[in-house]
């Protein structure tokens, strides 16, 4: 049912926040040699974009899902230097496997773009850090504002549709309605759909299941993985400046700055769930 609103003339943006309120955990050479952009932006969060931006496969097989992902990575953009940010969290050198003058990021920031007919001019803001506030990864999809104001204040409709991927599974839709009383004010109300997994395969069992049963549905297929490559080689090794930022925070405040045009960050929150 959300199909005649995915398009460019109803949404405003696209937000997709990976969070880990945790550091390296010991694996510091590892990540010293890798990095957010090659740990997660080039593969994880590219994947995620692929899921929202693809078009419904002509039939349900594997290959025909994979060829939709990927004219969704072939339609991405080569990332500009200007639309990245990197950050460090402030105590990184001081981890067991970490060059005391490493610039390798821990936090990432980046606007994307896709050169389709569907997502033309929508960008897509991702973010991927350790030690921030929550351990979440979320989608927000940002409604354009309707052309007439219903409500008496001033400000945007803030309808949205929300995708929370962990540590929760669930589909959130938020509308502006009006609250009760006679004065024409409103107020945001989400409508929720939650996902409760029952005796379901952890994530890495089902993955191993499929691998054993030749199924290739959630592997990368080769001209996808080239075509992602494309997509974040020109910010590779240090390609920007890295900025320290302290731990439990959402990273750097540089990276403000380039979604500062579409109303800033949706911050996930651990408790948000309790409230509605």
């Amino acid at each position: 049912f959300l199909e005649p609103i995915w398009n460019r003339n109803y949404i405003e943006s696209v937000q997709i926040t990976m969070a880990e309120n945790f550091g390296i955990q010991g694996r510091g050479k590892f990540y010293d040699e890798a990095g957010a952009i090659r740990d997660v932006i080039q593969n994880h969060m590219l994947q995620v974009v692929a899921l929202i931006a693809m078009e419904a496969p002509i039939v349900h097989d594997p290959e025909s899902v994979r060829d939709e992902k990927v004219h969704i990575f072939k339609a991405m953009r080569t990332l500009d230097t200007a639309d990245v940010v990197r950050g460090q969290f402030r105590g990184y050198h001081e981890e067991p496997g970490v060059a005391p003058n490493s610039q390798v990021e821990t936090f990432t920031a980046v606007k994307l773009y896709l050169d389709t007919w569907r997502w033309a001019g929508v960008p897509f803001y991702i973010r991927a850090g350790k030690c921030l506030p929550v351990t979440c990864t979320e989608v927000l999809v940002e409604l354009k504002d309707p052309p007439h104001t219903v409500f008496a204040e001033n400000g945007p409709a803030h309808n949205h549709v929300r995708f929370r991927l962990s540590p929760e599974v669930l589909i959130a839709i938020s509308a502006r309605t009006k609250k009760p009383g006679e004065s024409m004010h409103g107020e945001d109300v989400d409508l929720v759909a939650r996902h409760n997994p029952v005796n379901e395969m952890a994530p890495y069992e089902r993955l191993l299941s499929d691998a054993m049963c030749g199924n290739p549905s959630l592997f990368v297929r080769e001209d996808a993985v080239e075509a992602a490559w494309r997509v974040v080689g020109s910010i590779l090794d240090n390609a920007t400046p890295v900025h320290v930022y302290e731990p439990n925070t959402w990273g750097p405040s540089e990276a403000e700055q380039i979604i500062a045009g579409d109303g800033g960050w949706h911050n996930p929150a651990q408790d948000a769930l309790e409230k509605h």
